[in-house]
């Protein structure tokens, strides 16, 4: 494994790319607003939003917004609302899994604090449940069904509300480095990206799982998609979550402190909603060699909030180690054994970046960042 020069990002993460600095494609394009004129954006934004302002009459919906109630959640709304006075409405998926108290304080507090109406989807438990146990044992990816009803429930929302001005968070793959980072303010094409792009219908009829259940996590129709304008607010502001943590504490947000300090996090404000959706993006351990403590020490040292050894130290105490909590949760909602969960994550660990340690038995990493020089 190699590993950004400026970061602790390995080159392992599905679609990043490293300069001949040794330097990874999030880091550069983070370095590159530097050169990006701010001002002239946000005169950019204030033209698409004139573009829809009160396109549904008075007191009509004039854009929407795809919320989790999280903290950028918190940010977003505030943008669209007080900041460029539109009069959004709120799409949001819940995922089924028992929700923290802070999970279930945010996405109140953003309706209550804001003022705005949120339309929230609970997926089908049993498409849910037969989904998550397929796409975990054959992919390692058990929240497919939720993640891609994140990003298609909104669409089919905007098209039934006639609010073609939907607004999104980050481009994830542009700011933190993956497939289609193209660097644009158009968010059509992200349902393309890996964190839930399509799978073919037959791979998805399973357990009982029909065509009818499916339905909203096919893409609107292209006629459909072509009336739409969905965007994503990192193109338009400097983005940055810490910053959007510390603005969404002002504003109610509550983090995890007190109530969970989560063994394989490295913070305590990001995806606090529920624990056994947490499992999904620690996959990316066995399979990729990196966690969320990874992702969240390199932004770290983008924003200059932490040096590259304070992140790799972070990433060696935690990266690894998937919080028990998460698990039971998990075992509990698709009705495995915390031992058949275990055998079923063995089964993903890349043996070319992995070995078992002779005495504990424990997966190791061969080439951890913190052993190279």
């Amino acid at each position: 494994m190699r590993y950004c020069k400026k970061c602790v990002m390995p080159d392992t993460r599905p679609g990043i790319t490293f300069n001949e600095q040794g330097v990874c494609c999030a880091c550069t394009h983070y370095e590159n607003r530097r050169n990006i004129d701010w001002d002239a954006r946000m005169q950019e934004f204030h033209a698409l939003c004139d573009k829809y302002r009160g396109s549904n009459g008075p007191g009509g919906y004039d854009c929407a917004v795809a919320v989790s109630g999280g903290k950028d959640s918190h940010y977003q709304v505030y943008m669209l609302k007080e900041v460029m006075g539109m009069n959004p409405i709120l799409f949001s998926v819940e995922d089924n899994f028992p929700m923290t108290e802070a999970g279930k304080h945010n996405l109140r507090n953003i309706s209550e604090e804001f003022g705005c109406t949120i339309i929230s989807c609970k997926p089908n438990i049993k498409a849910q449940k037969a989904l998550m146990r397929h796409m975990f044992e054959k992919y390692g990816k058990p929240t497919w069904y939720v993640d891609r009803l994140i990003y298609t429930f909104p669409l089919h929302m905007a098209v039934k509300f006639g609010t073609p001005l939907l607004c999104y968070g980050e481009n994830v793959s542009y700011e933190y480095g993956g497939n289609e980072d193209e660097e644009t303010y158009s968010a059509r094409d992200q349902i393309n990206n890996g964190v839930a792009i399509g799978m073919p219908m037959e791979d998805l009829l399973v357990g009982g799982v029909t065509e009818k259940d499916l339905s909203l996590v096919m893409a609107p129709s292209a006629g459909e998609m072509a009336k739409l304008d969905p965007f994503y607010l990192s193109y338009f502001v400097d983005w940055n979550s810490f910053r959007n943590y510390e603005f969404a504490k002002t504003r109610g947000f509550h983090d995890l402190t007190h109530e969970w300090r989560r063994t394989h996090h490295v913070e305590d404000f990001d995806q606090v909603d529920s624990r056994a959706y947490l499992v999904h993006s620690w996959m990316q351990c066995p399979k990729f060699g990196h966690a969320t403590a990874t992702d969240y020490n390199a932004r770290s040292v983008r924003y200059g909030l932490m040096t590259r050894e304070q992140a790799i130290e972070g990433v060696r105490q935690h990266d690894g180690e998937l919080d028990p909590l998460s698990v039971r949760d998990f075992c509990e909602f698709c009705g495995y054994t915390e031992t058949e969960f275990w055998r079923i994550v063995d089964g993903f660990y890349n043996r070319d970046i992995f070995m078992r340690h002779p005495v504990t038995g424990k997966w190791v990493l061969k080439d951890p960042i913190w052993e190279q020089k």
